[in-house]
């Protein structure tokens, strides 16, 4: 069952988001954007994830087909 966190965060000083990230490898195929429920993922030569908005779903991780997303540390 898949639990979504609010589509906004703010965050206190000092704190950082955990989010999903798109690493090198990208190939810019949009399998990731398209299924984003918070449409946190934006299109480029590599696609990128705003931190502020991702709700670590996992759901571009699940569909990427070069493997290349991953929680941040």
């Amino acid at each position: 069952m898949l639990h979504l966190r609010e589509k906004s965060r703010t965050f206190s000083e000092g704190e950082k988001a955990m989010a999903y990230v798109i690493n090198e490898g990208c190939v810019a195929c949009g399998s990731c954007q398209s299924e984003c429920p918070v449409e946190a993922i934006s299109a480029g030569d590599i696609y990128k994830i705003d931190p502020n908005l991702c709700t670590e779903c996992g759901a571009c991780a699940d569909v990427c087909p070069t493997g290349v997303i991953s929680l941040a540390k």
